[in-house]
């Protein structure tokens, strides 16, 4: 109970002023599509220069957690992600907003975040040495089979077709090949210079989510006959609070996801909010409801997001491991201040780690109430006409993508993947397959190689990559999910013949 000697310090004036500053200017960054919390947290480490340790942490650590929350503002309301964490919040939460329960799905969404990141931070209270020593058994072969498995739950994410939906991600797995070989330095597929450094994730994300959606409000016209106009609605706390206790499968569900996966070095919140949110889908009674604005698969996605931030900061401040993107990013913050993390952070410097994990639990508990509060005014940002709208998005699409590298390459194949997935969802694929796969792919291609090198130089590839205990529970897990995805298509297709008969 050692982190309850230092909680008085994160309420000083200017620890707690700094707590306030990053949560509130987290939850706008993440509500801007393209900004991400690793560039966020990325912005911010010059501003921690002139700070004490734990005081650039705090600000830090409370941009993290709150931007991860924030960017299901943009993915609810506009279906764009704010970051890669909300891909799996557009499934539902968008298609809520569009019946009206946008300020509903921007409060439950708020909430479950909160306990999801609740939840996490106090892992990484209680259970940071027995985690860290479970993160140490993942080695490349594990990372390869994990990454597998992201990809066979991609069929079960396009709830039209699982063979449109293994497709897609596979097209993604193809645009993650696009550059320089990592390890043999071989140029593939750069047919433009702009692709030399290949696909940067930030650009094709609001590329494949937010160009279509501004094709489409350009298309419509000026005039709003005929066209889609979301209303949020006035929604009362209560009923979220209610709604997400009917719905303790999915929060638990999601929480445990993004526990596990978040402890994993490497993975991030994306994959974690994707996987608890197929995960969710699977085991609920109402599966036929996910897609079409069920509140379950925003429960699941968000509590997912931010239940793996505690956990991700795990090996990092043990093993100075980074678990996630960002917590590498906060790695370059700890050492700019001459503090390395590892097993004796805690014994050389306990008032710098202690006072950072509890700003990070009194900062889920801030951005759950300011982002409450952001949920009330959604109503204003509906109103705002199409073709306005359209502008603006696309004004924040060029400039998201822009800002990543100060490269107009960068928007270029934003624009390119935009146009091509607007001609794919008319064919009835979906975006969020063809992301997870363009993310997975340097994951599976990074470890397979990095496996291939140890297993020539040991006992051989059959034997590295399908012996083990873990290795193996992985490979059952993949074959699994195919199974259950094709056998689920086939149910729903014959449920769906018999009502057309009886009809």
């Amino acid at each position: 109970m050692e982190f309850l000697f230092y909680m008085g310090d994160v309420f000083t004036p200017i620890n707690f002023g700094l707590l306030l500053l990053g949560t509130i200017g987290g939850l706008i960054l993440g509500a801007t599509p393209g900004l991400s919390p690793t560039m966020a947290v990325a912005l911010l480490i010059p501003f921690t220069f002139q700070l004490e340790a734990a005081q650039g942490l705090i600000l830090l650590g409370a941009a993290y957690t709150s931007t991860v929350a924030g960017g299901a503002v943009s993915a609810i309301l506009l279906k764009i992600p704010g970051a890669p964490a909300n891909i799996a919040t557009t499934l539902d939460g968008h298609t809520m907003a569009r019946k009206g329960e946008g300020a509903k799905a921007l409060q439950i969404s708020f909430l479950a975040s909160a306990v999801g990141g609740v939840f996490g931070v106090l892992l990484l209270i209680f259970l940071t040495p027995v985690l860290a020593q479970w993160a140490l058994a993942f080695g490349p072969s594990h990372l390869f089979w994990l990454a597998i498995l992201g990809v066979t739950v991609i069929g079960s994410l396009d709830g039209n077709s699982v063979v449109k939906g293994l497709l897609s991600g596979c097209i993604g797995l193809w645009l993650a090949t696009i550059g320089f070989d990592d390890i043999m330095g071989a140029q593939r597929f750069i047919f433009h210079p702009a692709l030399g450094g290949g696909i940067n994730i930030i650009a094709a994300l609001i590329g494949l989510f937010a160009i279509p959606q501004v094709i489409t409000m350009f298309a419509k016209g000026r005039h709003n006959d005929g066209a889609e106009v979301i209303k949020v609605q006035k929604h009362p706390i209560g009923g979220a609070i209610r709604e997400l206790l009917r719905n303790k499968r999915a929060m638990g569900i999601g929480t445990a996801s993004g526990s596990i996966i978040g402890l994993i070095p490497g993975v991030g919140g994306q994959i974690a909010g994707l996987v608890a949110y197929d995960q969710a889908k699977k085991f609920s009674p109402e599966r036929d409801k996910f897609g079409t604005g069920h509140s379950e698969g925003v429960i699941a996605a968000e509590s997912a997001n931010n239940a793996m931030v505690g956990p991700s900061l795990v090996p990092l401040l043990t093993l100075s491991i980074p678990g996630s993107p960002t917590a590498a990013v906060l790695l370059g913050g700890l050492l700019i201040h001459g503090i390395f993390p590892g097993t004796d952070l805690f014994d050389n410097h306990p008032d710098v780690a202690w006072t950072f994990i509890n700003s990070m639990l009194i900062g889920q508990v801030l951005m759950c109430l300011f982002g409450l509060y952001v949920a009330g005014l959604a109503a204003k940002v509906a109103q705002v006409p199409q073709s306005v709208m359209a502008a603006v998005v696309l004004g924040l699409a060029v400039f998201g993508s822009y800002s990543v590298q100060s490269s107009m390459g960068d928007v270029y194949v934003m624009v390119a993947l935009g146009v091509m997935m607007y001609f794919l969802e008319r064919f009835g694929f979906s975006a969020a397959p063809l992301v997870l796969g363009l993310i997975l792919g340097p994951i599976a291609e990074a470890n397979f190689i990095q496996g291939s090198m140890i297993a020539n130089a040991t006992d051989g590839m059959s034997v590295y990559f399908l012996g083990g205990g873990l290795n193996l529970f992985l490979i059952a897990v993949v074959i699994a999910s195919i199974i259950y995805s094709a056998y689920m298509e086939l149910r729903s297709r014959r449920y769906t013949s018999k009502e057309e008969i009886m009809a």
